[in-house]
């Protein structure tokens, strides 16, 4: 909701929309080089301390470029406002994440892959009515009011967690392992399939002379991902999340190539329904993976380093999608969302050794030392 208040917020008071997507960018690679900061602060010191300063600053950044458009500030001022409010974001995602991770693991971590599939229900619910509401308030003439909106929310969601002392800190052990890695390239795909995904969606639309139907394509994607989500996180299986990965991401890959025989926009919905309902278990099967892989005393930036990860593929993909649909027309663009959902189904398989628990190997037994069917030495110094 913040990103996209700030685009509207920028172009009501500019009529430019280069200078709103400068001020997005400046927002989007800001907060991607800050969270991790952010969240190796939170893991040293706990969330109740790092919360609330956080939380003041980005209310104050957010005020402060709201007053800078509002007052029709020019040149590079306008930039360097989203960059403030980008890199004082709080990380709440991955926050809530650690959470569940310190609430659950010591007595219920079998409710674990249930807790991931309620975050990415909410997720999927939030995206799929902030956006809405923050289209809907700035299309009725109060800009501002999407922002606070969005900003207050933050506040509110961080306070909460802020209020409550359970999350462990003061880290010494190391974040970087190859897990993360992988887990961090997994992120990287999906960022740009969610950013060449919905400029392709509209670009298709729009070929088609069928503007109005880019909204609801993407909201029965959105909803489609709520069923499954909800059916994910019903069901236990014996299946370890590193063994269901490349299924994920198998059905994910399958569902975005179909998207190129797509021939009007009533087949394009249809197919974006078979997309929408493989993302959310796969969102919970990478949160169910960075926890398994990771020491609870890194979880924090272990979460945010991939969340970070797909915000910046994100917003480099919808340029790239950009340069495609005038180069290819919008199939090229859908062609660049299939091969990102390829690369998550070879990425998984590769990694899938380096994505099990090291507790799952196991360790051949010694011989014990009075075993006479152990080996023995012969003094030969006689």
């Amino acid at each position: 909701m913040t990103g996209l208040s700030l685009i509207w917020l920028v172009h009501s008071h500019t009529g430019s929309f280069l200078t709103a997507g400068q001020v997005s960018a400046a927002f989007a690679v800001a907060e991607a080089l800050a969270a991790p900061q952010l969240a190796r602060l939170t893991d040293r010191f706990g969330q109740s301390r790092i919360l609330p300063p956080a939380l003041l600053a980005h209310a104050l950044t957010v005020a402060a470029l709201v007053c800078l458009v509002t007052s029709g500030a020019r040149n590079a001022l306008p930039a360097l406002g989203g960059a403030l409010v980008g890199a004082g974001v709080p990380q709440l995602g991955a926050m809530s994440a650690t959470r569940w991770a310190a609430l659950l693991r010591p007595n219920r971590a079998a409710e674990l892959p249930t807790a991931f599939a309620l975050e990415s229900l909410s997720n999927t619910a939030a995206y799929l009515v902030g956006p809405a509401t923050v289209s809907a308030l700035a299309a009725a003439g109060h800009p501002v009011a999407g922002t606070t909106v969005a900003v207050s929310l933050s506040v509110a969601g961080g306070l909460l967690l802020a209020a409550a002392r359970s999350t462990p800190h003061a880290t010494s052990r190391s974040l970087l392992h190859g897990a993360l890695f992988i887990l961090i390239g997994l992120n990287l795909a999906i960022g740009v399939y969610f950013g060449a995904l919905q400029v392709s969606v509209t670009a298709f639309v729009v070929e088609h002379h069928a503007p109005g139907t880019a909204a609801p394509i993407l909201a029965v994607s959105n909803c489609s991902g709520l069923l499954t989500g909800r059916l994910y996180g019903l069901r236990r299986r014996r299946a370890t999340p590193a063994m269901q990965l490349p299924i994920a991401t198998g059905a994910l890959m399958l569902a975005t190539w179909l998207l190129l025989t797509a021939g009007s926009p009533l087949q394009l919905g249809w197919m974006a329904v078979l997309t929408g309902a493989t993302i959310p278990p796969l969102v919970a099967l990478f949160s169910q993976l960075t926890e398994s892989t990771a020491h609870p005393s890194v979880l924090t930036q272990a979460f945010s380093w991939p969340g970070s990860a797909s915000a910046a593929a994100s917003a480099s993909a919808a340029a790239a999608s950009g340069w495609a649909i005038d180069t290819l027309g919008p199939r090229g663009s859908f062609a660049l969302t299939a091969t990102a959902a390829t690369t998550t189904t070879l990425h998984s398989l590769t990694g899938l050794r380096l994505l099990h628990p090291p507790t799952s190997r196991p360790t051949p037994p010694k011989p014990a030392p009075h075993d006479r069917r152990a080996p023995r030495t012969r003094n030969h110094s006689r």
